[in-house]
């Protein structure tokens, strides 16, 4: 989809409600859905961090969707997709700084470059125990992006079109961190199985576009 109609399209999400969590159920795994209860989590006194779901136009002018290949590391999320984002600093005055100072320094977007259309509904992530809150944002001039080396193994750049085919919603059977075995649902996007919090983050910002687009 051309990115100048998209544009036009996507900002009247700015005045729709929120999918929320319904929409973010339709791609959870069933091991999760023990952690749906609020006082359980609240307990675990969560910390908190946030995302960025950056939508932009690419060299021929069709939209993409900006997503991240996280390092090999000794976590959970070890080299798994994701957004652009991390944990909230002392210095963050809220949430949607901490995700365009995160994206900054993680794809080398300059925050004024970003125009945050909507915050998402917030979503736990049991093995780490981060409460994350995502946002979506247009970034209508990119620039090359400069991955942080330390965090970031590289860029993956899903075009719109292949985002929104549901051909691309699939079932994988993953051996994880903390489950072995297990059949999730997923987006297969530029070759990757994309599941769990970042799917259920994705399946809330395609409910939403579907209203406009």
């Amino acid at each position: 989809m051309d990115f100048t109609d998209f544009y036009k399209q996507a900002t009247k999400i700015k005045n729709l409600d929120l999918p929320g969590d319904e929409s973010h159920f339709k791609m959870e795994p069933e091991i999760r859905k023990q952690w749906r209860d609020s006082e359980k989590i609240a307990k675990r006194k969560p910390k908190r961090a946030a995302v960025m779901a950056l939508f932009y136009p690419n060299v021929s002018q069709e939209t993409q969707l900006l997503l991240i290949l996280r390092k090999t590391y000794k976590g959970v999320h070890s080299n798994q997709i994701g957004f652009p984002g991390g944990k909230v600093e002392p210095e963050d005055k809220d949430l949607e700084i901490t995700a365009l100072r995160e994206t900054h320094e993680e794809v080398g977007v300059l925050p004024d470059s970003i125009e945050v259309l909507k915050q998402l509904t917030a979503l736990y992530i049991p093995p780490s125990n981060f409460m994350v809150q995502p946002y979506l944002g247009l970034y209508a001039e990119p620039k090359p992006f400069k991955i942080q080396e330390s965090e970031v193994e590289a860029v993956v750049e899903v075009l719109f079109s292949d985002f929104m085919d549901d051909e691309n919603l699939i079932y994988q059977n993953l051996t994880t961190s903390y489950a072995n075995n297990i059949d999730v649902p997923a987006f297969k996007l530029n070759g990757y199985v994309v599941w769990g919090a970042t799917a259920m983050m994705l399946s809330e910002i395609k409910e939403l576009l579907k209203q406009v687009l």
